[in-house]
């Protein structure tokens, strides 16, 4: 048994001495990329509803006699897509590969990129999976949330169509290991449903999550404030009572429904309906089946407006409505959240395009500041892109990736992923994860301000180790001036203005600290800049 311990000591050695390696060797160079030819953003479909909505919101602006601001630059557009798609900001190894294109292609090429990048399929699959069934972990022995997390992020890299995914969850059947999707269902078992799935969770979660409705708020009583009825939310939640969990996981059988009443206290069964729009409802078929056919049609004008409406608020840390479970009937619809809800249903609910449409309208592009005094109303009518506080994992994922001068994605050594996960993964649960409310405006605290300037993630990720940035920007930039560069690249995806750099070669300048100790000094002061923990 020794020579086996020894072999296996050998290994890890070895292991390590190649991973160490691999860190301190210059990244190899990128694929050169000097022509993108995307065709399609030039499609004339998509150029007219890309136009439709930006006049949209141009008119609404007029109407409302609000000034706009300017573009924001390309690199500040390429940070909040790779912010909003993947979680992190764009390593410098990109941004070198995105500048050797015409300025007019960059965009384009980057977030096609991205679509490709399994750290989008990743993140915006755990995204999806926070508004299908939330954050707990759910019954032991009949919920696997990885695995439900992991299926979502297969169909987004296939672009499977948003419908026949929302359809596979509302009706599918199976096991929860052998058929993913069916965890929609089984994080809804409880002890006391005699773990069967409890409908009326499941009905409050279709609504909120694929419609963007809160029925649920009638299910003891008619809605106060809206047309929604007690008896539209048990008709939806009857949809579910037949759905039992066997040996088999979930399959259909028999079963019914049954409302108690509030005062009586009498029980009475009732049978599946739909509060609104039932001629789209089929007549025939499992109860599920016709649930998912319902919420899916491309008729249900609620179903496209709510995903237009999540997909933009991950994108831009905020919804187009607020909140962004609040479509109801008699709220205005933003004209541009309808032309896209429009575009989306008419092109076979291609989450991929939607990306690309919203990525290239005005409104996500507009830069954060403005010539113009701008405040609430502006930011409100999308006059000027919002400030949104970056989410925990965004700021963990941000610090990983500016302390690394190569990009850290699927083809990074498994190594240095694994021990980035763990990492980041840590930063999360101390920094306070934001849980299934994820658009509820929060003020940052004192604890995460704190964690930030002095928690083990930043103080590993900036100090002198030679696999650090910060060290290795030290060793190979010609010229004080040139390391400032490269460390704003790296860590604020922008160049420093004059003053920046002026400043800081000369505190490089001054006597005492080596250079590197230095430049770490300064990864912390960027690192720690309200700059980098803002989407702007």
């Amino acid at each position: 048994m020794d020579w086996a311990r020894n072999l296996l000591f050998i290994g890890v050695v070895v292991g390590g001495l190649t991973t160490l390696a691999a860190n301190l060797l210059p990244p190899s160079e990128p694929a050169p990329v000097s022509q993108y030819v995307a065709p399609s953003y030039r499609e004339p479909d998509f150029r007219l509803t890309v136009v439709r909505a930006d006049n949209a919101f141009r008119k609404d602006w007029d109407e409302k006699s609000l000034n706009h601001s300017e573009l924001a630059t390309n690199l500040i557009q390429i940070r909040r897509v790779a912010l909003g798609l993947m979680g992190t900001i764009p390593s410098l190894e990109e941004i070198r590969q995105i500048e050797a294109l015409p300025a007019d292609q960059q965009m384009p090429w980057w977030i096609d990129h991205v679509l490709k990048d399994q750290r989008f399929h990743d993140y915006f699959g755990e995204r999806l999976a926070r508004a299908f069934v939330g954050t707990e972990d759910g019954p032991f022995l009949q919920y696997r949330r990885r695995r439900f997390v992991t299926w979502l992020s297969e169909q987004v890299a296939r672009n499977k169509p948003y419908d026949g995914i929302v359809r596979e969850l509302i009706a599918g059947d199976g096991l929860w290991t052998d058929h993913p999707a069916t965890n929609f269902i089984t994080v809804t078992v409880r002890p006391e449903m005699k773990n069967e799935p409890d409908p009326v969770r499941l009905a409050g979660r279709v609504t909120r999550a694929f419609l963007g409705i809160r029925l649920d708020c009638a299910q003891c009583h008619n809605h106060p404030f809206t047309e929604w009825k007690q008896a539209d939310f048990h008709g939806l939640s009857a949809f579910f009572a037949q759905a039992h969990l066997g040996f088999r996981g979930i399959q259909d059988g028999d079963g019914a429904y049954e409302a108690e009443d509030r005062y009586t206290k009498t029980k009475s069964v009732i049978e599946p309906s739909v509060p609104f729009l039932k001629e789209h409802l089929p007549a025939n078929g499992a109860r599920r089946d016709r649930l998912a056919a319902w919420v899916t049609h491309p008729k249900n004008e609620f179903f496209a407006r709510s995903t237009v409406n999540r997909v933009w608020a991950i994108m831009c840390g905020k919804p187009l409505v607020e909140p962004i479970d609040n479509l109801e009937p008699g709220v205005q619809i933003p004209v541009p959240l309808q032309i896209l809800a429009d575009d989306f249903a008419a092109n076979g609910f291609n989450l991929h395009r939607l990306i690309r449409l919203i990525a290239s309208s005005e409104a996500f592009r507009l830069d954060s500041a403005s010539k113009y005094e701008v405040g609430e109303k502006e930011e409100k009518a999308w006059a000027v892109f919002p400030l949104t506080r970056l989410r925990p994992e965004q700021v963990a994922g941000s610090v990983l990736q500016a302390a690394s001068i190569s990009t850290i994605n699927a083809e990074t050594h498994i190594t240095i992923r694994l021990l980035r996960q763990i990492e980041r993964s840590n930063f999360v649960k101390r920094y306070g994860d934001t849980g299934e409310d994820e658009f509820e405006g929060r003020g940052g605290t004192i604890p995460q301000s704190l964690l930030r300037m002095n928690g083990e993630l930043v103080r590993d990720r900036i100090g002198g180790s030679p696999v650090n940035a910060s060290t290795r920007i030290s060793l190979v930039a010609p010229n004080d001036p040139k390391a400032v560069e490269v460390a704003y690249l790296t860590i604020l995806s922008r160049r420093p203005t004059p003053k920046e750099t002026t400043y800081f070669e000369q505190f490089l300048n001054e006597p005492g600290l080596g250079r590197s100790d230095k430049l770490a000094d300064i990864y912390w002061a960027l690192i720690n800049s309200t700059e980098f923990s803002w989407n702007h």
